[in-house]
C-alpha cells in the first residue's frame, strides 16, 4: 500500500510540473486540468486514509 501512495504523490508532482511548466509558457490552465488535480487528490487522501486505517 505504501508503494501505491508513493506512485500517485510522483504522478501528483509531475502532473503539477507539467502545468506549473504550461503556465510558464503563458498559457492558460484549461478547466479540466482542475478536474485531473482534484482527483489526483483524492485519491492520494483515500489511499492514506485507507493506510492509516488498515494500521
Amino acid at each position: 500500500m505504501f508503494y501505491l501512495l508513493i506512485a500517485i504523490a510522483v504522478l501528483l508532482l509531475g502532473y503539477a510540473a507539467f502545468l506549473t511548466r504550461f503556465v510558464r509558457q503563458g498559457r492558460r490552465i484549461p478547466p479540466a486540468a482542475y478536474l485531473g488535480l482534484a482527483v489526483l487528490n483524492g485519491l492520494i487522501l483515500a489511499a492514506v486514509l485507507a493506510w492509516a486505517i488498515a494500521r
